[in-house]
């Protein structure tokens, strides 16, 4: 009679499961533990749900019901769960829940393995970011341009209808002092429509200003509330959807109207090594600009240290970020707008009335035009940002513009031209050109393409993940995580094949007996299994 083969039999030794399952039973996940309480009923394994989460995002495996279907069909998770059947609520449960604040470090831990098996240089990244889907409605949004211009509409009518009712009804409003509209309180509001309402009976007035008069009695108020409500989730945001509050509309690149729509979307931001994941963070901003100090500061929170270089597109290259480069002593090979353009042309592709193809004299700290009049400085302007950094504007003023012949392709303004220039941001700018155009800088530039961006590739084209499974951003700052576990996973092992179990098991040992873990990591509890 012939003996059925285990499991273990059927699975290649050198399968992914088997490293995947061989990383989450070496990696500390104390944290994960004290979330479940030692008393009460037994539940499944943190260390088991967690190697089925990673896994299922390695085989491209994305919802928590299939997933639940292949620990009940797939040999390979019915081995990892060790035949445990855990349903669609409980992995659903364990992966918004218990993984919250949890993911990255396990990400992080992974990161260092590879680390020390030689495969990642945490030294030089290389950073980049993309927009993926919400799992919103598209359509379901709120704009806070259109709140601005309802809580303006709502203002103007009631001020109207303030002045028609003292002229209709004078004295019935003798004693009530008017209302200051530019906060609108809603119950300041409501109170002055009824006031309104009150002086206005049994008086005879258009039949449109009474309909108005009920319909601001009826709506406004309640509007106002709304919209106060929607400015708090608002924040600094113009948009949200409503479905999923903390997605905010981007225009993508891709979408299913072929048309460029704005869509309710995260913007997701990756710092990479050799096309492994070194960084990951999800912010509601979509331009990239306002992306790399907090994604940077992130870095620096799990590794205790920032690299030493970082190379980046244009999106990037303001004066804020290359000021925070320089300040913490990055090598920065940022591009700047232009740059490109810079490259390509000899002649510069900016107009020539463009305030950096004026002469500038440093001398006499003045500008001339391309007429050769002199541009005398006139005072400073300082911007403040949202991150509370202060960019300082030199301001220049022409002496006379009347009948010059170029006026009207040099400046539309009534006055003199005055142009607004950053000393700051020219200076950073030309330190950058000259680390882009070194022989580092361009191996740098070179190497950038083909090493962030195909990550990006791998993730929405190999695996079809376009549009996150989950809503709100901590959630979907999970889902992220364990996507980028799962392409770090998969990448090295495509890279060492079956000696990867054994060479990261003994660069990890040697990373806790012989160096000092930023996880104070407990080499018993690191043993066990599930």
């Amino acid at each position: 009679m012939a003996i059925p083969p285990t499991l273990d039999e059927l699975i290649p030794k050198s399968h992914p499961v088997r490293v995947v399952n061989q990383i989450v039973n070496e990696i500390n996940i104390d944290t994960l533990l004290k979330r479940y309480k030692t008393r009460g009923c037994s539940s499944y394994h943190p260390r088991m749900l967690l190697k089925v989460l990673i896994y299922s995002y390695l085989c491209n495996i994305f919802t928590s019901r299939r997933i639940e279907a292949a620990t009940r069909e797939n040999i390979n998770f019915m081995w990892l769960a060790g035949m445990e059947t855990p349903d669609h609520n409980t992995i659903n449960r364990f992966r918004s829940e218990r993984l919250k604040g949890v993911i990255k470090k396990v990400f992080t831990q992974v990161v260092l393995l590879m680390v020390e098996s030689g495969h990642v240089d945490l030294q030089s990244v290389y950073t980049d970011g993309t927009k993926i889907e919400s799992k919103a409605n598209r359509y379901t949004f709120v704009w806070g341009r259109r709140i601005k211009a309802s809580r303006e509409r709502i203002a103007k009518g009631l001020e109207e209808l303030w002045q028609y009712t003292q002229e209709v009804a004078s004295e019935e409003l003798k004693d009530i002092t008017p209302t200051i509209y530019e906060e609108l309180d809603p119950v300041d509001v409501r109170r002055t429509i009824e006031q309104i309402d009150e002086a206005l009976k049994d008086k005879p007035v258009d039949k449109n200003i009474k309909q108005k008069v009920n319909y601001a009695k009826k709506n406004w108020a309640n509007n106002l509330e709304r919209y106060k409500k929607d400015e708090e989730v608002l924040g600094e945001r113009n948009s949200y959807s409503k479905t999923d509050t903390d997605a905010t509309f981007m225009r993508m690149k891709e979408d299913h109207m072929k048309n460029g729509q704005l869509k309710p979307a995260y913007n997701t931001q990756i710092s990479t090594n050799n096309q492994i994941i070194t960084n990951y963070t999800i912010h509601q901003n979509p331009t990239d600009t306002k992306t790399l100090k907090p994604h940077l500061e992130s870095f620096k929170e799990e590794y205790g240290f920032l690299p030493a270089e970082i190379t980046a597109d244009a999106g990037y290259g303001s004066e804020e970020n290359y000021e925070y480069l320089e300040k913490n002593s990055i090598e920065a090979f940022v591009k700047y707008p232009y740059f490109d353009k810079e490259q390509r042309e000899r002649v510069s592709s900016k107009p020539p009335f463009h305030v950096d193809n004026l002469h500038y004299n440093s001398e006499q700290n003045c500008y001339y035009c391309p007429m050769g009049q002199k541009m005398e400085f006139i005072g400073i302007t300082v911007e403040k940002t949202e991150a509370g950094y202060e960019r300082v504007l030199s301001r220049y003023q022409a002496k006379n513009c009347n009948g010059c012949q170029m006026r009207c392709m040099c400046h539309k303004s009534k006055g003199n031209r005055i142009i607004e220039v950053s000393h700051r941001l020219n200076e950073l700018k030309a330190k950058a050109r000259d680390r882009l155009l070194s022989e580092k800088g361009l191996m740098h530039r070179k190497k950038r393409p083909v090493d962030v961006e195909p990550v990006f590739g791998m993730l929405k084209q190999n695996k079809n993940f376009r549009r996150f499974f989950l809503k709100g951003i901590d959630k979907v700052s999970i889902e992220f995580g364990l996507l980028a576990l799962a392409h770090n996973i998969k990448k090295v092992t495509g890279v060492v094949g079956n000696r990867l179990i054994f060479d990261l098991k003994s660069a990890f040992l040697h990373h806790i007996y012989c160096s000092k873990s930023i996880f104070n990591l407990n080499p018993i509890l690191l043993r066990q299994s599930y």
